[in-house]
């Protein structure tokens, strides 16, 4: 396949396998592939995002149902607004939890939804399975060696070939959610301190006498990591903050950047860990309400940096599962079934929850114990793809999300 690189990388930056892994640690190139510009039948040019939240998010604190009345009793000690607590109300039945009002304040305009007892085909509770049928799209675990964002990129539809489409794989290895053969782009924060200018100019001038390859291959790499911190090298580190809030935001606002650039990618992934909440859960002030206010930032942040094309973004935020749905003896809760997705973005026809609500009796928990799931997640993620990506329903059903020609898109979701 030909390859090419965009104009605000660097131009014809071929890479051989040493040098991707010299390049590994800090703003990597895999590759890019000349794969068509989308005549798209729903938005123009659009962007979409998906954001995986690993270790299983507990989507009745995320999203607590404080209209149903075996809510309270169910939850015990992580049901919110019962007590006192701040809630954010969004209708009659659900609230969002206070540790999230930017995207309360999103799905109040009208730029956020929100789906509750969604899940995947998978039914059991183990992460490595949960996780890899949510980026297989497959209906079971360990049955596929690419993921459906790959073959989303590899199936969009032909249009003006002046520019690439790509894909964006946020961290240091390509997920499987876009392994494939659609090339992607990766890019990362670097963890390491950043060398300065002189480091770097010393670098590029010795490569430029040496090897004229590795020497555009390195400066593709440095302007890729200029672009995303949005800084020189060398007041890189002025922008990055401690903590987890500072983490999720500097994976967002990087990837925001190459998004919203005219020739970047236009599908992307981001995964942010530590989700896994078996002990001290701290819904209203704790462990997760950490985590969901980071969460919050770092979609702040994003929206931020594609503010210029956020008319045609979607940012879908996705787990494996959810959690059970009474507390366990550590104020936690373990591995689950439903849970809650979210969507944002311009093109988002939001402002509600959809839901078909199972309820909390107990002889409405699946199993007993877990979220009843009403909703397939890949019915959601199907309708995001037609009508923002224009794709048709038949490769939907068949390539994208194999098995699932039963399982019609949800209408209604883009604008």
């Amino acid at each position: 396949m030909p390859m090419s690189v965009p104009s605000f990388l660097a131009q014809d930056a071929r890479l051989c396998p040493s040098r991707r892994a010299f390049l590994a640690g800090a703003g990597s190139l895999v590759a890019w592939a000349n794969m068509p510009r989308a005549g798209f039948a729903g938005t123009a040019d659009p962007r979409f995002v998906l954001v995986i939240l690993r270790g299983a998010m507990d989507g009745l604190a995320a999203v607590p149902p404080v209209g149903d009345r075996d809510y309270a009793a169910l939850r015990g000690d992580l049901a919110l607004g019962a007590d006192g607590s701040e809630i954010l109300p969004l209708d009659d039945l659900f609230a969002l939890n206070d540790a999230m009002p930017k995207l309360h304040r999103r799905m109040r305009k009208g730029e956020a939804l929100i789906v509750h007892a969604a899940a995947t085909p998978y039914r059991e509770r183990s992460h490595f399975d949960g996780q890899d049928v949510l980026e297989s799209g497959l209906v079971g675990p360990r049955g596929s060696q690419d993921g459906w964002l790959n073959r989303v990129a590899a199936a969009l539809p032909a249009g003006d070939r002046a520019r690439p489409t790509q894909g964006l794989a946020v961290g240091a290895t390509v997920p499987l959610i876009l392994r494939g053969d659609a090339p992607v782009l990766t890019w990362s924060p670097p963890s390491m301190k950043q060398a300065g200018s002189d480091t770097v100019q010393r670098l590029a001038s010795l490569y430029g006498e040496t090897d004229a390859e590795l020497s555009r291959v390195f400066t593709a790499g440095v302007e890729l990591d200029e672009l995303a911190m949005g800084v020189p090298m060398d007041d890189a580190g002025e922008k990055r903050r401690n903590g987890l809030a500072s983490s999720f935001i500097a994976l967002a606002e990087g990837s925001g950047r190459l998004i919203a650039e005219d020739d970047g990618p236009r599908l992307a992934a981001i995964s942010y860990d530590g989700w896994d909440t078996h002990a001290a859960e701290g819904a209203a002030d704790g462990r997760l309400a950490v985590l969901l206010d980071a969460l919050d930032s770092s979609l702040d942040a994003l929206a931020g940096q594609l503010s210029a094309v956020w008319s045609q973004t979607v940012v879908a935020v996705v787990t494996e599962f959810g959690r059970t749905a009474r507390a366990n003896g550590n104020k936690g809760t373990d591995h689950g079934t439903a849970t809650t997705a979210f969507l944002m973005g311009g093109a988002v026809k939001g402002g509600r929850v959809i839901a078909d609500w199972p309820g909390l009796r107990t002889r409405d928990l699946y199993e007993e114990r877990d979220l009843q799931p009403t909703t397939d997640l890949r019915a959601v993620l199907k309708g995001v793809l037609r009508d923002h990506l224009g794709i048709d329903q038949r490769t939907l059903a068949t390539r994208i999300f194999p098995d699932s020609i039963g399982l019609k898109p949800l209408d209604g979701l883009i604008v």
